[in-house]
Order: structure tokens, then C-alpha cells, then sequence
């Protein structure tokens, strides 16, 4: 090889040097979007002391019908914990969680019913999440039985989830609703 061709190909080598370069320093400069954190689901994410709440959303046919809450709570805490979901109305629901455990809301057996879902599917509602001393406002979002995932979800007028071949859809006296007077249907 003599030197022009060498020349030649030292020149192409820092051509393409530089030019991957400058396509590989594009992140340097710019927000890379996975170092945000955010809810990859239909529902949110919250912390509440030694309660991680994950996933969490309303399932309802309207906003003054009855909410189902669903989602996971996990307890993180070496002491049983009871959440307070206090939503639109005075509606509220408790859900109690074991010490080093989870408690999935989308179980037949942990029913976490609303007496309101407080908005229009497709909306946000704020509920007030509580455990103990710790409080806390969050956003949630309603949806309804348009996609099939959560027409099991929907709670019936009496307040339970509607029945599916594989639970009966009442609430479990672990999970129990109170209702403010006047605002159940």
C-alpha cells in the first residue's frame, strides 16, 4: 500500500470516526426519557409511608355511579397497616395490609369499593389517601368498562364488582365500603 492510499485511508477511518461521533453525542446533550420516572399503566403510583401503592385507578359506569378501586398496595413496614381511600361524596373504603406483604385490589376477595367515582370516566379524581398518621392527595384516574380488561371491574348499583365466571364479586370482610347518607345509589 503506498501513502496516498494510506493517506486516503486514514482520512475515510476519521471521517467516520467523527461522524459516529456526532451521532452517539446526541444523549450527551439532550434529556434522556428514560431517566424520568413516571407510571408505565393506566393507573398511578404513590407512596405513602410504609405503603407503596401502585397501579391504583377507579373503575365505574359514571360519576355519581360506584367506583372499584383497583391496583396493588404493598406494605413494606414489619407492622399490619389499614389504607383509607376518602373519595368524592364522603365515600371511603379501607383496605388492610399485612406486614411485609401485598394486597392486590383486582382479587375477587379485596373488593375496595367507592360510594362515587367523583368524575366522568376519562377524568381525574383526587382521593386522600391515609394510613395512620401519613395523608396524602393524589390524582386518580376513572375508567369504565369500555376495554374489556375492566368491564369485570365494574362495580353492580348494590356496590359489588359485577360477577365473572371466576369470582362472585362480593366484598370480603377485610375490605369493607361505608357509604355517606344520601350519596349510594
Amino acid at each position: 500500500m503506498n501513502t496516498v492510499q494510506r493517506g486516503k485511508l486514514a482520512i475515510a477511518a476519521a471521517a467516520i470516526g467523527v461522524g459516529l461521533l456526532s451521532v452517539t453525542g446526541c444523549g450527551f446533550v439532550n434529556a434522556q426519557q428514560t431517566s424520568h420516572q413516571y407510571s408505565a399503566s393506566d393507573g398511578v403510583k404513590a407512596d405513602l409511608g410504609q405503603l407503596q401503592l401502585r397501579n391504583i385507578l377507579i373503575v365505574a359506569s359514571g360519576e355519581k355511579e360506584p367506583g372499584r378501586v383497583i391496583g396493588a398496595v404493598f406494605n413494606q413496614g414489619t407492622s399490619d397497616a389499614t389504607l383509607t381511600i376518602s373519595g368524592a361524596n364522603g365515600s371511603q373504603t379501607e383496605i388492610p395490609v399485612k406486614a411485609n406483604s401485598e394486597t392486590y385490589l383486582n382479587t375477587g376477595s379485596d373488593s375496595a369499593i367507592l360510594s362515587s367515582a367523583g368524575v366522568i370516566p376519562g377524568g381525574l379524581t383526587p382521593v386522600t389517601i391515609r394510613s395512620g398518621s401519613d395523608s396524602a392527595t393524589i390524582n386518580v384516574p376513572v375508567v369504565d368498562g369500555t376495554l374489556p380488561e375492566y368491564k369485570e371491574y365494574l362495580p353492580t348499583p348494590s356496590g359489588s364488582a359485577s360477577p365473572t365466571s371466576t369470582e362472585s364479586g362480593s366484598a370480603s370482610p377485610s375490605a369493607t365500603s361505608t357509604e355517606s347518607a344520601g350519596a349510594g345509589h
